[in-house]
């Protein structure tokens, strides 16, 4: 089982990722959400001009965002400025880059159309989009990479639709609740802490490091009606507290600092105690028991996301747990 890390993307992620290359993480991947982040294409190629190894890739990609050729030439783009065998191109239907936006997830047999055409497009070959024939033709290498190009993919995908959407596509599947049994090959993407010895969960710190965990749960909670089964009763009151801010623009509050940090609405839920039950801030042997854990249940891949004031301690410190 290999390590990665996945950014909530911001202007400092091609440092970050930089660090993460000096301390043995081997990809990268940067949330495509535009609402909340810089433009994902940007960031990866100023981190690919930074490091030397490390795979990098847009994490995910949402087909209601840009154009197919759009999504080529950036692939194109990446391709030359990292190379061939460091580029992953992750897809999905939209979670936060969709939802932040007032908008619901694009159907999956969008995602798998969408993907077959960006994949026709870097072979070079022509294909149909709207009503139109177009193909990449870009005239030399001042221009971009010869074609063919051929770059692994991966798909976000939690449900059925998603996971055969990346099985049919012949794509890695990436999660964030549990690996799916017998799927290869598979990655998890972790959130959280590794807490200092003797440090208390409900500490600044941890809250500053960890509780945008937290809010996710909620954000996926309302957004999926599934409020009883992430968070209890609790979670009601803490939904409740959305309830004054019109409905049409109530999505806008509820992504405030979506999977950065605690927005001024959640913060007084956000706990010590709701963090410990999330299993959001562990010492590093129960982060290492918890990879042996996702080892075991087939995961190939651990993509770590920080947050915080201090990203690089939590690459750190996160690494060390791994490494250890």
């Amino acid at each position: 089982m290999k390590l990665g890390c996945s950014f909530a993307t911001s202007l400092e992620t091609p440092e970050h990722i930089r660090i993460a290359e000096e301390l043995g993480y081997e990809r990268a991947l940067c949330y495509d959400s535009p609402a909340l982040y810089p433009d994902v294409w940007m960031v990866l190629n100023q981190a690919a001009e930074r490091t030397d190894r490390i795979v990098l890739g847009p994490g995910v990609l949402i087909p209601s965002l840009r154009h197919p050729m759009v999504t080529a030439s950036a692939i194109t783009t990446l391709v030359h400025t990292a190379g061939p065998d460091r580029v992953l191109i992750g897809i999905g239907s939209g979670f936060t880059g969709r939802l932040a936006m007032g908008r619901p997830p694009v159907p999956w047999a969008r995602v798998e159309h969408y993907t077959e055409v960006v994949r026709a497009l870097l072979r070079g070959e022509q294909v149909e989009w709207e009503g139109a024939t177009m193909q990449l033709i870009q005239p030399d290498a001042r221009f971009g990479p010869a074609l063919p190009i051929s770059v692994p993919w991966g798909v976000a995908g939690e449900g059925p639709k998603g996971t055969g959407v990346a099985r049919s596509l012949g794509a890695e599947l990436f999660r964030i609740t549990a690996p799916e049994p017998g799927f290869g090959p598979q990655m998890m993407m972790l959130i959280g802490t590794v807490l200092d010895e003797g440090e208390d969960p409900g500490s600044e710190r941890v809250i500053d490091a960890a509780g945008h965990g937290a809010g996710l749960f909620l954000h996926w909670a309302v957004e999926h009606g599934v409020i009883d089964e992430l968070l209890g009763e609790s979670g009601h009151a803490w939904a409740a507290a959305y309830d004054h801010i019109p409905e049409g623009v109530r999505h806008i509050a509820l992504h405030d600092r979506h999977v950065v940090g605690v927005n001024e609405i959640d913060r007084p839920f956000v706990t010590g105690e709701v963090i410990t039950a999330a299993g959001l801030a562990l010492t590093r042997d129960q982060w290492r028991d918890r990879f042996a854990e996702l080892e075991k249940a087939g995961c190939d891949w651990l993509h770590f996301q920080p947050a915080g004031s201090d990203v690089p301690r939590e690459l750190e410190a996160f690494a060390a747990a791994y490494h250890r």
